[in-house]
């Protein structure tokens, strides 16, 4: 199979050819040309205006639902939506029912994720049935094929079992994901703790629920060495914490939701539910930092925080709606609204890395792993714009810049029409 994309602009920071306008020639999921030109018969063209080509994008904390919640999304029409929404890497969370914390789950989920244009990888639980007890078999579920291993959206009140969890990994030079919020803290809040929270009568979250439980385990790390990637961070406390134990050298990495760069606590004034996400939306003072930590690398990667929720749990008075958002349609879109191109770019792929993905650029010879798409253009995103199965989208009636086109991972192709 021929795949030839006509006139492509190219955007990857760290290669030569960027900015460049070339033709661009796949044959059996092989990067096979990059010319200005190419004549070739029977191949499948794909020409658009302004048409540009990156590396692959990468979201590193999704959930869908599947097993145990397939109301909320599939495994298939999860992959599918990553797909049309330019991502051809995604890693799963273990929040499904049961909790992915075998050899056999991982194994099982992983297979059912294959032949698809958009790679499913998978983060095992951390702990048994993701109860915080007792250790998961890591290296099993290792072997399965899990990247990293954290109980979804939970930090772990023994830190006992994070230190050896730390220390255990090493031995195959695994990932430890900490989710920082403490729940003693948060005492079932329902948003950020500020004026805002005091004059709508809510219940709120400290941004200390986030912090104190993240210098713990920045301090567990330091003491075993080990490797960890923390999700999400939504305080401007939490980006300095962040910097300064990268300074002292620590292998630490993290990533930041997009809604959190987009959006803050005063998009909660009106009670709508789709605002509810974990961790809260946070102030402006906050919001400023984490843009600026994004921008000069304390924060290594975005995330859609895709959490598809059906509307039994999500279309309730706020104080008992459950917290999430969908966010894989919008994440391109609502980054270019902040960031330039070639940095949005960057955002959404050199977050690899830190989980082994490999990323081979516009490496002739090498497997193809591209999203086609334009940066131009404005628009509203409505809900039939979402492909996902649940429709709780705190994105809604925000303007998107550009469309995505698509992606192509190795044979497989999805191409929006």
């Amino acid at each position: 199979m021929k795949v030839l994309l006509k006139d492509a602009t190219l955007i990857n920071e760290k290669s030569f050819l960027h900015n460049q306008k070339k033709d661009v020639l796949v044959v059996n999921g092989i990067l096979d040309q990059i010319e200005d030109q190419i004549i070739i018969e029977d191949a499948k063209i794909i020409e658009h205006e302004d048409l540009h080509l990156s590396s692959g994008w990468f979201d590193p904390c999704i959930s869908f639902g599947e097993p145990g919640y397939e109301e909320r999304e599939t495994l298939a029409n999860g992959l599918l939506t990553a797909s049309k929404s330019g991502f051809t890497h995604i890693l799963l969370n273990p929040d499904t029912h049961p909790a992915l914390d075998s050899f056999t789950d991982v194994s099982h989920i992983l297979q059912q994720g294959l032949n698809k244009a958009t790679a499913l990888h998978v983060s095992a639980s951390l702990s048994e049935g993701s109860q915080g007890k007792n250790l998961a078999p890591l290296f099993e579920m290792h072997k399965a094929g899990a990247m990293a291993f954290g109980d979804f959206n939970q930090t772990l009140k023994n830190p006992n079992l994070l230190r050896i969890a730390l220390d255990y990994v090493q031995s195959f030079d695994g990932l430890i994901q900490a989710y920082p919020l403490d729940s003693n803290l948060s005492n079932n809040g329902q948003m950020h703790e500020g004026e805002i929270s005091t004059n709508l009568g809510l219940k709120a979250i400290p941004y200390i629920a986030e912090t104190t439980s993240l210098a713990r385990d920045i301090q567990l790390l330091e003491y075993t060495q080990g490797r960890i990637h923390i999700p999400y961070i939504s305080t401007a406390m939490s980006v300095e914490l962040i910097r300064n134990a990268k300074k002292k050298g620590l292998n630490i990495s993290c990533g930041v939701p997009i809604a959190h760069l987009h959006a803050t606590e005063e998009n909660l004034t009106e009670f709508d539910t789709n605002f509810k996400i974990i961790p809260p939306l946070r102030n402006r003072k906050d919001q400023r930092a984490l843009r600026e930590g994004l921008l000069d690398g304390t924060i290594d990667m975005v995330t859609s925080l895709h959490q598809p929720l059906n509307p039994e749990l999500k279309e309730l008075e706020f104080v008992r709606a459950k917290e999430g958002s969908i966010g894989l349609e919008a994440a391109f879109g609502i980054l270019l609204n902040y960031f330039p191109l070639d940095k949005s770019i960057a955002f959404l792929t050199r977050g690899k890395t830190t989980f082994k993905i490999e990323d081979f650029g516009f490496k002739i010879g090498y497997p193809a792993d591209f999203t086609f798409f334009s940066p131009k253009g404005n628009s509203k995103l409505k809900k039939a714009n979402l492909y996902s199965s649940s429709k709780n989208c705190l994105f809604l009636d925000s303007t998107i810049k550009g469309t995505v086109y698509g992606s192509i991972r190795g044979k497989f192709i999805q191409h929006n029409n």
